[in-house]
């Protein structure tokens, strides 16, 4: 296409028209987005509810919660129950494990190797 075929084209009253119908549907569409926006913050106003302050959750009395550290050992379970029947699911509690009677922590230990097989001399 030449220079010419450019102008005539640019002159003609069509592509006018579809410019300016583009336009106008552009136009269209901005407006339906923009008023489906609203609709649905108008709908998210009266269905949600929002809480009052006091309905807001709140620290305890005591103040904040705070980790609690404690030694553990395993809780063995038994095969059978001490009238000789099995234990059923619903018998058994959740943890396998219990608080240790000892609640001191364990320490490193001068001479030991610190590790399974590291070629330490171990407890002497």
């Amino acid at each position: 296409m030449t220079t010419a075929t450019y102008e005539v084209l640019a002159a003609s009253s069509d592509h006018a028209v579809a410019v300016t119908i583009a336009f106008i549907g552009g136009l269209i569409v901005a407006c339906a987005l923009i008023w489906a926006v609203r609709v649905g913050m108008r709908v998210m106003d009266k269905d949600t509810h929002h809480p009052a302050p006091e309905e807001q959750p709140h620290l305890p009395e005591t103040g904040p919660v705070r980790e609690m550290r404690e030694m553990r050992e395993p809780d063995e379970m038994p095969v059978v129950t001490r009238d000789g029947r099995r234990l059923l699911p619903h018998e058994l509690h959740r943890a396998s494990t219990r608080t240790g009677k000892d609640q001191k922590p364990r320490r490193w230990l001068p001479g030991s190797s610190g590790s399974f097989g590291g070629g330490g001399l171990g407890h002497t």
